[in-house]
């Protein structure tokens, strides 16, 4: 005996679920509800079936194949038009003239006796059988009215209350003889229920009805989409659960990950190769689907969570349904009857009311709170670019899929046959990563130049000095294990600029990637001595005249810097006591409890040994932290004005460049030693190009990052370290003596959250705030644009507003000459970037 499954269905009620998939294709129990159906054909005998497909076909057809791995034999009739649920039949008649078949919707949930029904239909001799079903609330059905021996007498489609005259209902279920073919009309919209079996009964045909006892659920509404999984979990229907019962209710896929320190109250499922970390609470009537991931903290409550989505730490989920390859970051909530569709980005802190619905592909942006549906426009900014390059979590925003795109967007904008430089830290998902990298771009012409495990500074200068047309490198996000940049850079070594970002942007969002003919195919190529060219031009560059006497505490942090300080220091000649040279691919960054831990090592082997000073690298030898020779930590915004002063002191004259948001006793410094200031914007290539113009002697961020401008453009703390090797041998002051001689700084920073939409309107207030008060008869103020809008008064108190380029934030730093008026400041500021907010 064959079956038909009826799977054209569109399922609109079911959007956004439905926006991109067939209803039949919606998991229940991580498994398709069409799986379910066919997998309750086969447990009564059923193998041949033929589906009848129409919307999104291709897709049912992708999934399902032949049937071979179900043990069926599949076979699809697929529709130009819908033809309606006996048109759809009809469309399939040549493959159902040998026998009577079997009709069922691939789109509902049951586990009715359907051996029994054949039996009932057998038996009683009919042309149809007509799965019926009691339920409670039968409006949204078609009613049929059967006498005392299952002949049907009346039927009813979707009855008004005062038309109800009996609670069976017709399930989509029905058994048929071949000839009631014959009676639907060929490549015409029809119906069984309203057209086919009211003429039927009017010929007097047998028409009979099966009351089934079994289990059946219309999946045809988002409320009974949650019940179905609810009732799965519960047994109320008979289905095939994958994976083991770790507890009574709690079922759990043999290849799933979940920590001993989970919370887990069932009914609930996990799904294969899914992951729940150490203090996540899933509770009753949650379905976590196949590859999600589930950090610490999150919580979830009669949940529906679909494939390859990720719940970041403290995510709140009740009552909700999250689509396939979705990301819910840190802190987001989801609320009752919330549907998220597929592919959308829900960032940290954001709330989702009860009821909203996302459409697939969506991104709601950071502490939004969102109470109406989303359809057209994202309520959010996600820029591809940040302020680290390219960022995101390991296989969930950085994968090597949106490695292969980048890279291939990158090469496009590259012509055919130049170079890139390519490099890593030390960690793992970095390795891997680089690897999609390289095949990428070669496989898009560019020639690729591999420094493998190497200090970003290295990489900077190769990428400047082999005439390369840019270089990209892999590192673990600082102080962020799960996470990794992907920095792109230009000819120069230095951060790709604005432009170049927004061109490779557009390349990316439009996937227009060029690919090489075979015998275009880039190469790739390992540099010989990388490493000893980069520490041969940079002590050619640097002088480190009477350091031999000198003594030096080194913390490499397991980075790369490794790879390169032994071949640097023995040349140098400095006594060195070195710790943590090695390559530690397992911690490729630390935590802040981390690093405080190691500066504190640090600070006692400084003081213990009696060193000049400590440096402390990062794990890609581009920032450095300074203890003095007492064993004090110097903070950064103290280690740029020490630093500056022994440059400034040093060469009396040249400029400096450093970011707008300097504390200005760097000015006092400068102005000291005769000088000057360039300031720039905080943008990533602001500095780099500030610091390769003429008369540059120094620049720095403020943040452990220092430019060696006579020997790179780059931010580079091996270069930094051995000029300051030079500097401190050459002075008469420790460091603790030159940091005491500098004045105090007194300088504030703030946060304000700020929704995309409004960043303009903040700005253009505080525009406004500022010329009113000068108008006003508030004198001695000046406002400069540079980067962000900067208020700076006669008296050097000063404050600057500046817009988060990555994040929906507005920040704000105040400088006065004491801290109350610091204080007074900021919060003055901060209160016109409130109210302008909302």
């Amino acid at each position: 005996m064959k079956a038909v499954v009826m799977a054209g269905g569109e399922g609109t009620r079911l959007r956004p679920m439905t926006a991109n998939q067939p209803k039949p294709l919606l998991p229940v129990a991580n498994r398709p509800i069409m799986e379910h159906v066919l997998r309750l054909l086969k447990r009564h005998g059923v193998t041949e079936t033929v589906v009848t497909l129409q919307f999104l076909a291709a897709l049912v057809r992708n999934y399902f194949g032949d049937g071979d791995e179900l043990g069926m034999s599949l076979q699809y009739a697929t529709e130009d038009v819908p033809l309606g649920t006996a048109g759809s039949v009809k469309n399939a008649a040549d493959r159902l003239r040998d026998d009577r078949f079997l009709v069922i919707s691939g789109d509902a949930l049951t586990d009715i006796d359907l051996s029994d029904m054949i039996r009932f239909h057998r038996e009683n001799g009919a042309l149809v059988t007509i799965g019926l079903k009691r339920v409670p609330n039968p409006l949204e059905f078609g009613i049929i009215i059967v006498d005392d021996e299952g002949r049907v007498q009346r039927f009813l489609e979707k009855p008004t209350w005062g038309q109800v005259f009996s609670d069976t209902v017709n399930t989509g279920i029905y058994v048929m003889e071949p000839e009631v073919l014959d009676a639907v009309a060929t490549g015409e919209p029809v119906d069984w229920s309203s057209d086919v079996f009211p003429a039927l009964l009017e010929r007097g045909a047998a028409i009979y009805g099966y009351v089934a006892d079994g289990y059946w659920e219309d999946v045809g509404t988002h409320d009974s989409y949650l019940k179905a999984q609810a009732d799965a979990l519960s047994g109320k229907v008979e289905l095939d659960i994958g994976g083991f019962e770790l507890s009574p209710g709690v079922w759990v896929a043999d290849s799933a990950s979940v920590d001993p320190d989970a919370v887990l109250k069932g009914p609930l499922l996990i799904g294969d190769y899914a992951k729940v970390e150490a203090g996540a609470e899933l509770r009753e009537y949650t379905v976590l689907g196949n590859n999600a991931v589930v950090r610490e903290g999150a919580f979830l409550h009669r949940a529906v969570v679909h494939d390859n989505v990720y719940l970041g730490p403290g995510a709140h989920l009740r009552g909700c349904v999250i689509g396939k390859s979705t990301d819910v970051m840190a802190g987001a909530r989801i609320e009752e009857n919330a549907v998220i569709g597929d592919e959308c980005v829900i960032e940290a802190e954001a709330y989702v009311s009860s009821g909203v619905k996302v459409y697939p592909f969506k991104t709601i942006e950071a502490g939004a709170v969102v109470n109406t549906s989303v359809i057209w426009e994202s309520r959010g900014q996600r820029n591809l670019f940040g302020p680290r390059g390219v960022s995101g979590l390991v296989n969930v925003e950085i994968t090597a899929e949106l490695c292969v795109r980048l890279a291939s967007a990158y090469a496009t904008t590259l012509r055919k046959g130049e170079y890139v430089v390519t490099s890593r830290d030390c960690s793992l998902a970095a390795r891997a990563l680089k690897r999609a990298v390289i095949g990428a771009l070669t496989a898009g012409a560019i020639n690729v130049l591999d420094l493998e495990a190497a200090p970003l500074p290295v990489t900077r200068f190769h990428t400047a000095r082999e005439s390369a047309a840019g270089g990209i490198a892999l590192r673990t996000t600082p102080g962020d294990p799960q996470s990794v940049d992907i920095v792109i850079m230009d000819d120069r070594g230095a951060d790709l600029p604005p432009a170049a970002q927004r061109k490779l942007e557009r390349v990316f969002s439009r996937q227009e990637f060029r690919r090489a003919f075979p015998g275009e195919i880039a190469e790739l190529a390992f540099p010989a001595r990388a490493l000893e060219d980069y520490s041969h031009e940079l002590l050619r560059n640097v002088g480190v005249g009477g350091v031999r006497d000198m003594k030096v505490v080194v913390d490499c942090a397991g980075g790369t810097s490794s790879l390169v300080l032994p071949t640097l220091l023995g040349r140098v000649g400095v006594e060195v006591l070195t710790v943590n040279a090695r390559l530690d691919d397992v911690s490729p960054t630390e935590t802040l409890a981390e690093r405080r831990r190691d500066l504190q090592r640090l600070s006692e082997l400084v003081s213990s040994s009696r060193a000049a000073f400590g440096v402390r690298f990062d794990p890609v030898g581009e920032r450095i932290a300074l203890v003095d020779e007492k064993g004090q930590l110097i903070s950064e915004e103290r280690a740029l004005l020490v630093v500056l002063d022994l440059v400034a002191a040093e060469r009396r004259g040249g400029q400096v460049a450093l970011p707008v948001t300097t504390t200005r006793v760097a000015e006092q410094v400068c102005r000291f030693h005769g000088v000057q200031v360039q300031w720039t914007s905080t943008a990533l290539d602001a500095l780099t190009s500030a610091a390769a113009g003429p008369d540059m002697i120094f620049a720095a961020d403020g943040r452990g990052g220092f430019v060696v401008p006579e020997f790179s453009p780059a931010i580079d703390g091996m270069a930094a370290f051995i000029r300051l090797l030079g500097l401190v041998a050459r002075t008469r002051l420790s460091l603790s003596q030159i940091d005491a001689r500098i004045p105090e700084v007194k300088l504030l920073k703030r946060t304000v959250p700020t929704p995309w939409a409004a960043k303009g309107a903040v700005m253009r207030s505080v525009i406004e705030a500022a010329e009113s008060a000068v108008q006003q008869g508030e004198q001695g103020r000046r406002i400069d644009t540079t980067d962000g809008v900067r208020v700076a008064y006669d008296d050097g108190s000063w404050v600057l507003v500046l817009p988060a380029a990555a994040e929906p934030v507005t920040d704000l730093w105040a400088e006065a000459g004491d801290m109350d008026g610091a204080q007074a400041l900021i919060e003055r500021w901060a209160r016109i970037v409130e109210q302008a907010a909302g």
